[in-house]
């Protein structure tokens, strides 16, 4: 009886930590989703700013938010071109270091870029404005090299995926129309019939049957078969008796 309660217990226990387990996992991906939805719109009302401020703002602080947009676009394409990359070609895993390496850049320069928006100081915010805009066009250049030469690989295999699969139907397409290309089935001839033989020289004709002549009057008067004559009669033959007329 113990027995039994113990294992009952134990099926208990194990009840209750895999239904936390649950409740954990459950509970860790939809804090995942709450955080990359809020993410995704602080992202995009950040980039609706910056678009609004380029055109507001001219001068200084419109051209920080054109490079701030300009950088931004450019890191967000390229990290989600390699992330989509890397899981159908584990070459691109070394571009993706680089490019991780590269947003190290990118963070600190939008960082910067940021808090020059608050800056007072006007005359010194446009004297920077040139080594800004050239960090920026280098950021945004190496970046946009490692998009468009993971691109340019995913379309290259594509491309040659294509040409071999193009090959290989044309192929089926040829062997499919063999049919139409063989030549028709020759006709073999009847074989000619053989030499005749020394015995079949002296080939004989049937005689064709004379024509019977005309019977006279008398053979036709004469009957086709002789009437029977009298039999005739020996000693020792019984004489017939008469037949009795009673």
């Amino acid at each position: 009886m113990e027995a039994v309660v113990a294992v009952v217990a134990l099926i208990f226990v194990l009840f209750m930590v895999l239904g936390a387990y649950l409740t954990v996992k459950v509970v860790g991906a939809a804090k995942r989703g709450v955080d990359r939805t809020i993410t995704q719109a602080r992202r995009t009302v950040e980039d609706s700013t910056l678009r609004a401020k380029t055109l507001a703002q001219p001068g200084a602080l419109g051209e920080l938010a054109q490079l701030r947009l300009s950088l931004r676009t450019s890191m967000r394409a390229t990290q989600d071109a390699l992330h989509a990359g890397v899981a159908e070609d584990e070459s691109l895993k070394e571009s993706l270091g680089l490019f991780e390496r590269l947003s190290v850049h990118g963070h600190e320069l939008d960082d910067e870029l940021k808090r020059l928006e608050r800056e007072p100081d006007r005359p010194r915010l446009v004297e920077r404005l040139p080594a800004l805009r050239e960090r920026t066009e280098q950021i945004t250049k190496s970046a946009d090299a490692l998009r468009w030469a993971a691109r340019d690989r995913a379309r290259r295999f594509a491309d040659d995926d294509l040409d071999s699969l193009s090959q290989q139907i044309d192929m089926e397409a040829g062997a499919l129309r063999h049919w139409a290309t063989e030549p028709p089935p020759a006709h073999t001839p009847p074989p000619w019939p053989e030499a005749p033989t020394a015995a079949a020289d002296h080939q004989t004709w049937p005689e064709t049957p004379e024509t019977p002549e005309p019977q006279s009057a008398e053979q036709s008067a004469r009957p086709a078969i002789n009437p029977p004559g009298q039999r005739p009669t020996y000693p020792w033959e019984k004489k017939p008796r008469p037949e009795s007329t009673t």
